[in-house]
């Protein structure tokens, strides 16, 4: 039996998941139409106003922020899913991701990832990851979960 290659990728975006989960579920108290509203009309100001008022009672200030783009797919008949790019950014440790904001649930994807003096081992990087937002949080978080097989990780 062959062993399955890691999954590094998904490994961080649950961490990172893990990590704003609190965050997710503040932004989905925001009314879905004024999201889509200033998303449709470019106001991302008011949208990373949002984003800042929703991070502060869980991280540092300046580590977790709004990426300043977002999309929305909204049909006829289905549930609108917004998607907001954002930043982390903390111990040498710089994500890109996407947290994508559903009714009952959100995600993470992330499109971008770099540390500062990377190390070689995969396993190295991806705790440093898991390091870096235990230290921005002003809150503890739960365990990780293991990872599953969803291409986003799922809050």
């Amino acid at each position: 039996m062959q062993k399955q290659p890691r999954n590094y990728a998904l490994e961080r975006e649950m961490a990172l998941a893990e990590g704003l989960r609190d965050v997710a579920s503040e932004l989905r108290l925001i009314e879905a139409a004024d999201l889509i509203a200033f998303i449709r009309t470019e106001q991302f100001g008011n949208i990373a106003n949002l984003v800042a008022s929703s991070t502060e009672c869980y991280f540092l200030p300046g580590t977790v922020k709004f990426g300043q783009s977002g999309d929305i797919d909204v049909r006829w008949g289905g549930t609108p899913v917004i998607s907001l790019d954002m930043e982390f950014k903390n111990l040498g440790v710089n994500a890109y991701f996407r947290l994508r904001l559903e009714a009952l649930q959100a995600g993470v994807e992330i499109t971008y990832i770099t540390f500062d003096d990377s190390a070689a081992d995969p396993n190295e990087n991806t705790r440093r990851l898991v390091d870096a937002i235990r230290d921005a949080r002003l809150t503890p978080i739960r365990a990780y979960a293991s990872p599953g097989a969803s291409s986003i990780a799922q809050l």
